[in-house]
């Protein structure tokens, strides 16, 4: 399963970042600094990009703080003069060091340059919610970043007072995950331009049903399309061509169409005359003007 391999494989590095710190802990600087890098830059990586909500959000600020503890007792663990490490693993810690410090950079500046904004009303309501997938474009997005122009599209999880997304690491039980059967609001004034609800919820983690079978509202505010989707078979509260105010009902987030999981997938356009609103430029979120990244948790008002 994709979920535990994921949640494995960043406990195993968090890890082995910290092994490296000791290791060049017991070496001077001179000798150590390839080893040093590495483990900072790795632990680093692994702070803003790991999978720790799969065990707990809050298993995240605990490497942290491990990581900063592991860097405050470095002058205190010298222990002797071993030998130099050879010119390849030298060479491979310092380019693999690089990668880390790129892509630590790119999480929060993006590849796409300053992002057009809109400003929105967060569309769930009572509860911390959590970016499981975002970004302003790769490396932070990637699965989104290949989806017809939905560079900044957001999923949405729900956490528990554990912080915690789902009753457990992985569950078949649509209900064991917080945030399902949660109200979905508008977050802007709009005419529906899309709504329909008639397809059903997959059984994690299946998804075969692909992306055309998904649960979804697309909004058309002044000044943007809004798109909302996995959404709950038969909790679609709108119809076509209605006119909504900020803070209606649309439906309750479901686990329809290409979703392993049950969450919440939102995106935004702007508006462009002759334009697919899927086709026009993209938009970076904003929430009562705040902008949030992948790992992010959002506290809803």
């Amino acid at each position: 399963m994709i979920t535990w391999s994921l949640l494995c494989i960043t406990l195993a590095l968090a890890l082995y970042s910290l092994y490296l710190l000791y290791r060049a802990g017991r070496r001077p600087l001179s000798r150590s600094y390839p080893v040093l890098l590495l483990g900072l830059s790795l632990g680093t990586f692994l702070y803003l990009y790991g999978t720790w909500v799969y065990l707990s959000v809050y298993s995240k600020y605990v490497f942290g703080i491990l990581l900063l503890l592991a860097i405050a007792w470095l002058p205190f663990n010298r222990r002797h003069m071993p030998a130099p490490l050879p010119a390849w693993k030298k060479g491979a810690n310092l380019l693999l060091s690089a990668l880390f410090v790129l892509a630590t950079m790119l999480y929060f500046t993006g590849t796409t340059g300053t992002p057009r904004t809109v400003n929105l009303m967060f569309p769930l309501k009572s509860g911390h919610y959590f970016v499981l997938q975002g970004g302003k474009g790769l490396p932070s997005n990637v699965f989104h970043f290949s989806l017809r122009g939905a560079v900044y599209a957001m999923d949405i999880v729900k956490l528990d007072s554990r912080g915690c997304r789902a009753a457990s690491v992985f569950s078949r039980k649509l209900d064991d995950y917080w945030i399902f059967n949660d109200t979905v609001y508008a977050p802007c004034d709009g005419t529906v331009r899309r709504a329909y609800g008639d397809n059903p919820d997959n059984i994690p983690p299946n998804m075969d049903r692909g992306p055309r079978n998904t649960n979804q509202v697309l909004l058309e505010g002044a000044d943007c399309y809004f798109f909302a989707g996995h959404l709950k078979m038969n909790s679609v509260v709108v119809r076509e061509g209605q006119y909504v105010k900020q803070g209606q009902a649309l439906g309750c987030v479901g686990n329809s169409g290409f979703s392993t999981e049950p969450h919440l997938h939102i995106q935004a356009h702007a508006r462009k005359a002759g334009v697919p609103w899927y086709k026009a430029p993209p938009l970076y979120m904003l929430f009562d003007g705040k902008g949030y990244l992948l790992n992010e948790v959002i506290s809803a008002k």
